[in-house]
C-alpha cells in the first residue's frame, strides 16, 4: 500500500467522518480533543503518547505573519495504528489559514512505515520552527533599526508584543521537542511492542536536533528583544537627560536677567545708579551681555 493511501487527513471532521476514518476505537478524551474545535485561548499542550493499540498526538505550528505582526498557531492532531496515520487539522479562529501537510506528504516515499510517515509531519513541524525563529529575528532587526525614528510609544507596544510571542512559542515549542524526544528514547509502545524501528528512531533524531536548534535560537532571540529593549530605555533616558540639561541652561539664562532687575526695582533712594543718566541703559547692556555670555557657553557645552 502506498504512503498516500496510508495517511488519511481530515480539516475539521464531524464525529461520523471522524469515526468512519480512524481504524481504531479512540478513547474519549482523545476523540473529544481530536473533535475540539481550535480555540486561541485554549490551546492544548503538545504531545505524542501511547494509548493502547495506537499513539496519539497533538502538534502546534506556530506561524508569523509579518504585514499584520502577529503569531498564531495551527493544530494538527493525530491517530497512528500499525496501519494508517490519520491526521486532523483545524481551522484557526479568524479565519486564518490551516496547516497545510502537502510538504511532508511530497517527501513521503512509496512503501514506507508508518513510523516513518509520522516522521515526516514531526520533521516538516520542525522546520517550519526553524523558519519561524528567522522571521522573528527579521521582525527583531527591524524594530532595532527604526529605534531611532519611531514614537517610544510605538517601540514600546512592539517590544511587549515580541516578548508575549517569544513566550507563546516557548510554550509551544518546548513540548513539541519533548514530544519528538520521548520516540528518540523509545518510550512509545503498542501493547507493550515496540511502535517504531531503530531507523525511524534515528530520523526522528534529526528532526529532535532541528527542534533543539530552533529552542536555542529563540533563547537567541529573547536576547535580542532584551538588548533592543535596553537600548530604549537608555535612548529614553538620554533623552530626558538632554531635555534636563536644555531646561537647565534655559533656566539659568534666565535667571541673572531677572537677578539685574530685581536688585534694581529695590526702591531705595541711596542707590548709586537710580539717578544716573545711563543707569537705564546700564541694566539693559548689563542682561544682554550676561544673557548672551550664557548662550555661549552652553552652546560650547552642547546643552543648547
Amino acid at each position: 500500500m502506498a504512503a498516500g493511501d496510508r495517511w488519511i487527513d481530515l480539516l475539521d471532521p464531524t464525529l461520523e467522518e471522524l469515526t468512519a476514518r480512524v481504524p481504531t476505537t479512540v478513547h474519549s478524551s482523545a476523540l473529544e480533543q481530536l473533535l475540539k474545535p481550535a480555540q486561541h485561548a485554549d490551546e492544548p499542550r503538545p504531545k505524542l503518547e501511547s494509548h493502547g493499540n495506537y499513539v496519539f498526538g497533538v502538534f502546534l505550528v506556530a506561524v508569523a505573519l509579518k504585514e499584520e505582526d502577529e503569531v498564531y498557531y495551527q493544530e494538527v492532531d493525530l491517530v497512528m495504528t500499525r496501519e494508517a496515520v490519520v491526521t486532523v487539522r483545524k481551522t484557526p479562529d479568524g479565519g486564518k489559514e490551516p496547516y497545510d501537510p502537502e510538504p511532508a506528504k511530497a517527501a513521503c516515499r512509496e512503501d514506507e512505515s508508518i513510523g516513518m510517515i509520522v516522521y515526516r509531519l514531526a520533521d516538516d513541524i520542525a522546520e517550519r520552527y526553524l523558519d519561524l525563529i528567522d522571521e522573528v529575528n527579521d521582525e527583531i532587526d527591524e524594530l532595532e533599526d527604526h529605534v531611532e525614528d519611531w514614537p517610544s510609544e510605538q517601540v514600546r507596544a512592539r517590544l511587549s508584543l515580541l516578548r508575549h510571542d517569544l513566550l507563546h512559542i516557548r510554550r509551544t515549542l518546548s513540548p513539541t521537542r519533548d514530544a519528538v524526544r520521548a520516540v528518540v528514547d523509545n518510550r512509545i509502545e503498542f501493547e507493550g511492542e515496540e511502535v517504531f524501528t531503530h531507523e525511524v528512531e534515528l530520523s526522528f533524531g534529526a528532526a529532535y536536533d532541528k527542534l533543539l536548534r530552533a529552542v536555542e535560537g529563540l533563547e537567541l532571540s529573547r536576547d535580542l528583544v532584551a538588548g533592543v529593549r535596553d537600548y530604549h530605555q537608555a535612548k529614553v533616558a538620554n533623552d530626558q537627560n538632554d531635555v534636563m540639561k536644555k531646561l537647565t541652561a534655559i533656566a539659568s539664562i534666565l535667571l541673572l536677567p531677572t537677578l539685574i532687575v530685581g536688585l534694581y526695582g529695590q526702591n531705595f533712594v541711596h542707590m548709586p545708579e537710580l539717578q544716573w543718566w545711563w543707569g537705564y541703559y546700564y541694566s539693559l547692556g548689563l542682561i544682554a551681555v550676561s544673557t548672551v555670555a550664557q548662550i555661549v557657553y552652553f552652546r560650547r557645552k552642547s546643552w543648547l
